[in-house]
């Protein structure tokens, strides 16, 4: 279908232009095929068309929504109102328009509302954005980014949808840039191991395509993760503990800030004591200080051999003591990863395996051949120091393959286990050392609880997730959740850790920052914040709580 037939049948949909609509398309027809010369009169009759129907976009939230919230006073200023509604003026839909062109700027309502809401985020879509942009360049970007602050309107960078804290929520309605269209590798330079990709390209097709070099990208956090969303979360995952997290590989990257400017943060050199490291400043920025349009990475060397391991234990307790044994050995194993016996149970039963349910260990060792079986007898030794049973280890790559896979997907095989919930996703993290003791007080209230509570962590860093599975239209349900969460959190920050060890803050994890990181501290953000976007344009309502003032 042609696009403005595609915005049309949308807006025909929508109750409050219906006969507007009726009377326009019985007159007209609009096509942006490229083997179809339209005349400007038609292309301008039809920008007219998209724009009227717009103006009263406000009222297709209230389909989706049951409320709106208060609306930022800069954007009210700019806002004209309508029979109660509030549609967007009628010059920003022109510009953003000649911008990109109409193909690319959405108003169909199932792809806005999508975009609102993350894919397994338990956080509720309480507004669908304005409008859904696909830009191709950072050109375009620039132009949208410019557009949106002459009127004050958010911006909301949209990348894999797998962030878990609602950073992709859109408060405040707004513009949504979706990145898919920028997925290109735009040079690899194997002598130097790094790469430089476009934002939308996602970390497992990064790897396919570095796989016949030799090379890898070590982050891996879930399945359709984009790299550009991975920056602004500062996300790891299981291979943190022995390659670091996001802002240990990414050397630089170009952003586009709110006033349209493109600023790129450094060279790839592998270290620079040259100014403000500004790399990391973007690095875990969740959109809120600017779009990143390119990033590059440092890459490794696909090891030689590796060897993994599984060892079942009588408690969750034995099992964290031997990750930290393991890690104070000075042992380099590439993966750590601790599976409490709910999280074997409902893998066992997704995967037709047959672990005993108990918590186990995972360990991945990498090197040479003889290297990566040498530690692995090692932390068998440690093992069975612990308590430790039923050590086992795989070097096929089938079989290793199955075991990680098994790993990655163990969200998707919670929520088969309990198909009428969602997941609430925790992630407190402590020094290494107080692991033992966090998880072990988390596991005796979420025992004691009647929700089903998984236990999943990347126990050689001291980050663990539990999988809270409730039924968000059940409200003893939903308050249970979210006291569980509230426990593990406090109990982690008495603990000097964090609230999020790799998720980020988004709208969920804002209510803890003050305790986390005291209010002076947040306020030094919020004035690096609106230094960068005095407008508030850029992802608001994200990371940093609205009492925070100046």
């Amino acid at each position: 279908m042609a696009s403005w037939s595609r915005v049309l049948l949308w807006l025909r949909r929508s109750s409050h232009c219906d006969g507007f609509l009726t009377r326009a398309l019985s007159s007209s027809r609009y096509s942006s095929s490229s083997s179809t010369s339209a005349s400007s009169s038609s292309k301008a009759a039809g920008l007219s068309l998209l724009v009227a129907a717009a103006a009263g976009i406000a009222a297709s939230h209230s389909a989706f929504v049951s409320a709106e919230p208060q609306m930022p006073l800069e954007r009210v200023e700019f806002i004209q109102k309508r029979d109660g509604r509030h549609p967007l003026p009628k010059s920003f839909i022109e510009e953003l328009v000649e911008a990109l062109d109409e193909e690319r700027v959405v108003l169909d309502q199932d792809e806005r509302a999508s975009h609102g809401k993350p894919v397994n985020s338990y956080h509720p879509a309480t507004h669908v954005p304005d409008f859904v942009v696909y830009p191709k360049t950072q050109e375009e970007i620039v132009k949208v980014v410019k557009c949106c602050n002459k009127y004050k309107i958010p911006i909301i960078p949209y990348g894999g949808a797998t962030s878990l804290e609602g950073q992709i929520v859109t408060p405040f309605n707004g513009v949504s840039i979706d990145m898919s269209s920028m997925k290109a590798v735009k040079a690899l330079h194997i002598e130097d191991m790094d790469v430089v990709v476009e934002p939308g390209l996602g970390w497992i097709e990064l790897n396919e395509y570095l796989k016949p070099h030799g090379l890898f990208f070590p982050l891996d956090p879930g399945p359709g993760a984009s790299v550009g969303g991975m920056c602004a979360t500062r996300c790891s995952g299981s291979l943190a503990v022995r390659y670091g997290t996001m802002k240990d590989n990414v050397l630089s990257l170009k952003a586009v800030l709110a006033n349209g400017d493109v600023i790129k943060t450094a060279n790839r050199a592998r270290k620079s004591a040259a100014g403000y490291d500004l790399t990391r400043l973007m690095i875990g920025s969740e959109g809120t200080l600017g779009v990143i349009t390119e990033v590059t990475l440092r890459l490794q060397k696909i090891p030689e051999a590796s060897v993994v391991a599984v060892c079942s234990f009588p408690s969750i307790k034995d099992a964290a003591d031997v990750a930290i044994a393991t890690m104070h050995c000075g042992i380099q194993v590439s993966r750590v990863e601790m599976l409490d016996e709910v999280m074997v149970k409902i893998l066992n039963d997704a995967n037709g395996t047959d672990f005993k349910v108990a918590p186990i260990l995972m360990f991945e060792f990498v090197g040479t051949d003889a290297y990566a079986h040498e530690q692995t007898l090692r932390v068998q030794k440690i093992a069975e120091e612990h308590h430790g049973s039923g050590f086992l280890y795989f070097d096929s790559p089938e079989e290793k393959e199955n075991l990680w896979r098994m790993r990655k997907e163990a969200l998707w095989a919670c929520l088969a286990a309990a198909p009428d919930t969602e997941a609430m996703s925790t992630d407190v993290c402590v020094p290494l050392t107080r692991l033992a003791d966090c998880i072990t007080k988390s596991k005796e209230a979420l025992d004691a609880s009647p929700l089903m509570c998984p236990i999943v962590s990347h126990a050689g860093d001291g980050n663990f997730h539990t999988v809270i599975l409730f039924d968000p239209l059940s409200e003893d349900q939903t308050k249970e959740a979210i006291r569980l969460n509230d426990f593990m959190v406090h109990t982690a920050l008495s603990m000097e850790g964090t609230c999020t060890g790799e998720h980020g803050v988004g709208t969920g994890k804002m209510k803890y920052m003050e305790k986390e990181l005291g209010y002076e501290t947040l306020k030094t953000m919020k004035k690096l914040k609106h230094a960068l976007d005095p407008n508030n344009i850029m992802n608001p309502g994200k990371i940093i709580p609205s009492h925070v003032c100046l």
